[in-house]
């Protein structure tokens, strides 16, 4: 997928992550998204984002 924009579900399958866990991320504002009427999206942008925090948090 190369969309600037991803539904939950879409955001999930990129992250190998389940739904759920991606609506636990936004809730706690680890991920970020934007609202499009009463859709939630997440930007590319910011799914790469919360992989570079992750990847600066392990251990070297």
């Amino acid at each position: 997928m190369d969309a600037l924009l991803y539904t939950a579900e879409e955001a999930a399958e990129l992250l190998k992550i389940s739904r759920c866990k991606v609506y636990d991320l936004l809730r706690n504002h680890d991920l970020r998204s934007v609202k499009i009427g009463g859709s939630r999206r997440i930007p590319r942008g910011a799914l790469e984002e919360y992989v570079a925090r992750l990847l600066d948090m392990e251990p070297a």
